[in-house]
């Protein structure tokens, strides 16, 4: 039995799986949703657990996707951090960029570093681009600099020294100095969160690893706490945001790991779907109650990048991490979401949200904002007896309280004012979705969208029809389906090492022995936690450039027992190409970084095929009232309960579908069929 939970930043998720392990057919499966719970966030665990009664002495493998990482940083949460850095590098996280995000912007301004100046101390060493040693390291030196750190109630130390991506080896002896001096900190340092060059991102990286990693640390100990309590009895594995779990003392070692992770198992399950029903080209959006990510799946597989930044926008320019993330755009555009004008009077949603406390009006909690949820309820694209799986009536005196200040100031009634907010939504959920795919050369038209997410089937249909897209998936609970990616997920670790040098076939062996060494420390890394050699499946990635370019594209290797230099050379043109727009076939390459993907493929459960049951269309309908549909009018729609839906069924829309964790709209002149893996497929009437 496998259990998955996801914390969102509105909404707890939980799925349980009961399945056979030699043919690997599920016999049940329960969902459980509640709120999310800021501050203690494993008592939202422990709900959705108590809400199905579910016993954990019988459960074989747990999973966890949290947002403790990502929600520390924003809010500035997380612990008094110090960084030791090389003499003259203290300023590293000052200077940052000189590059502005928008150049002609004169709003633009450089956020306050995470560590302030007179926590930000030096040392004397010194290692060159080569790795050699120009000055050693006199551990002794930092005992000032620890002290004065004791007193100004420092939790965690960085440690990053220049060039340390090449040659680690002082940091190293200045970590385990302090850790056997001073055991009170949590010490981290800069090639223990990676291994790839450029002193700002990794400095910054290293930075934010640490301010979140006593937070972390403590999160994870309590939440393990807590569910042995309740009679679990084995290891706790976390979601990360490369796609894969690992385990608890793997993630508190370095917990930026986990900075996008429930989003990215949410696209982990898409791409398992995909397979599954032979679709492998998806457009992936998961709309929460806060947040709305989406991603681009090509061939089967999601693209992985290494540089992520958080608190991007036009008048800042963030904060980069060097930590391998499915390659997600985030944006503040959720069920939650609040509806607001701007100084031009000009309608906005987001990325202000409700959240969980007091979220929407209508959840009648003390919420004053109007909501994407509100005017999707007052165009009852929800039905009354069906909010929030029917746990809870719409408190519709407060939505309209909530909405009066944008009607008088619009001059609109409710009723447009909720067509608006729709519209704004879908908006920004366009622009989004055009993002990871036509910014990149990829033509939306060309793939499938998956729409998961307790918001993301009232929208898909929409956002489909904007883009062209041939026709949306709507999953089996699609409303709690990170969780469920999460249940399909494999054990994985990214290892990264920049070392620059020709792409020739001279230097084919030293490409060998770089990812020789890189394996054998993936290798040392699973058999500490009782994984054995034959156990890991290793992939092999090179970061290539035209020599004199700034950035580089990854290509995948088919195998290093095999290399050809012709077919290299051509992959990447090609690859140049596509995301660049040309290549320069007569300039040499380099490679930059050497990527080794460690994985150990666990027992899981596989998407089975359902059997009918035998139900009619009137079995299923539940309900005929009327929906507004925005510039399709109001319409007479039907509302069927998904549970009794039969697989090949195909119904005419306008329809209403509701589920426990959410409700898909079927607008006019569109149509559904449910498949035989009970996914609702979403397609305009031809």
């Amino acid at each position: 039995m496998r259990v998955a939970t996801d914390i969102g930043g509105t909404f707890t998720d939980l799925v349980f799986f009961d399945y056979d392990k030699e043919n690997k057919e599920v016999k049940e499966v329960k969902v459980s949703k509640s709120s999310t719970t800021p501050g203690e966030f494993e008592k939202g665990i422990l709900n959705t657990i108590k809400k199905i009664d579910l016993d954990l002495n019988t459960i074989d493998f747990f999973a966890h996707g949290t947002t403790v990482v990502i929600n520390a940083i924003t809010e500035r949460k997380g612990s008094k951090t110090a960084l030791i850095t090389t003499e003259g590098f203290r300023d590293v996280l000052e200077i940052a960029r000189g590059t502005r995000p928008d150049l002609y912007n004169f709003n633009f301004k450089k956020e306050e570093p995470f560590v302030e100046r007179y926590l930000r101390q030096e040392v004397k060493e010194r290692i060159n681009y080569l790795g050699e040693i120009i000055t050693p390291l006199d551990e002794t030196s930092v005992d000032k600099h620890i002290e004065a750190f004791i007193k100004e109630g420092v939790e965690a130390i960085a440690i990053c020294f220049l060039h340390g991506y090449k040659n680690p080896i002082h940091e190293k002896q200045l970590a385990t100095y302090i850790r056997a001096k001073y055991p009170q900190f949590e010490v981290i340092t800069s090639h223990e969160v990676t291994r790839e060059w450029r002193e700002y991102e990794r400095t910054s990286t290293t930075v934010l690893s640490a301010y979140v990693k006593p937070l972390a640390t403590k999160y994870l100990n309590n939440l393990t706490h807590h569910l042995q309590k309740l009679g679990y009895k084995n290891d706790l594995y976390i979601m990360q945001s490369n796609g894969g779990i690992t385990t608890v003392e793997d993630v508190k070692a370095n917990p930026i790991t986990l900075i996008e992770s429930g989003p990215a198992s949410g696209m982990l399950g898409a791409v398992v779907l995909g397979k599954t029903i032979g679709k492998e080209n998806l457009l992936v959006l998961d709309i929460g109650g806060t947040t709305a990510k989406c991603s681009l799946i090509e061939n089967g597989t999601p693209k992985i990048v290494t540089t992520y930044n958080i608190e991007k926008t036009k008048t800042q320019a963030g904060f980069p991490i060097l930590t391998p993330v499915i390659d997600i755009v985030e944006i503040g555009n959720g069920g939650g979401s609040i509806a607001w004008l701007d100084d031009g009077g000009k309608m906005r949603v987001g990325p202000k949200s409700a959240a969980a406390n007091p979220g929407p009006s209508s959840y009648g909690k003390g919420g004053s904002d109007f909501t994407t949820t509100d005017a999707n309820v007052v165009c009852n694209r929800i039905h009354k007896d069906y909010f929030l799986g029917g746990e809870l009536k719409p408190d519709f005196d407060s939505l309209q309280k909530a909405a009066k200040p944008l009607c008088e100031e619009l001059d609109m009634t409710i009723e447009e004012v909720a067509r608006g907010v729709i519209r704004v939504a879908n908006s920004n959920m366009v622009n989004a979705l055009k993002s990871v795919s036509v910014n990149k050369g990829y033509d939306p038209r060309d793939f499938t969208l998956v729409v998961i997410g307790g918001g993301g089937p009232m929208h898909g249909a929409y956002l489909a029809e904007e883009l062209q897209m041939p026709e949306v998936i709507v999953p089996l609970n699609a409303g709690v389906f990170s969780a469920f990616g999460m249940l399909m997920s494999d054990l994985r670790r990214d290892y990264i090492r920049t070392d620059v040098m020709d792409l020739n076939e001279d230097k084919f062996s030293a490409l060998k022995n770089v990812f020789k060494e890189m394996k054998n420390e993936a290798i040392k890394a699973y058999e500490r936690d009782g994984y054995q050699k034959e156990d890991i499946k290793f992939e092999y990635y090179l970061d290539l450039r035209y020599k004199g370019q700034e950035h580089s594209v990854k290509l995948g290797l088919a195998s290093l027992s095999n290399l050809k230099m012709d077919e290299i050379e051509n992959n990447f043109h090609q690859l140049h190409k596509k995301r660049y727009a040309f290549s320069l076939s007569d300039t040499n390459i380099e490679i930059v970084n050497y990527h080794l993907v460690a994985e150990v493929i666990v027992n899981k459960p596989v998407i089975g095929k359902i059997e009918s049951k035998g139900n009619t269309v009137e079995d299923a309908l539940i309900t005929t009232e009327k929906v507004d549909f925005d510039v399709s009018g109001i319409h007479d729609s039907n509302f069927f309960d998904r549970d009794k839906l039969d697989p090949s069924m195909t119904i005419e829309g306008p329809a209403i579908i509701v589920e426990q964790s959410t409700s898909t709209v079927v607008p006019p002149k569109y149509q559904f069929r449910i498949d035989e893996y009970a996914n609702i497929i979403i397609s305009k009437i031809q």
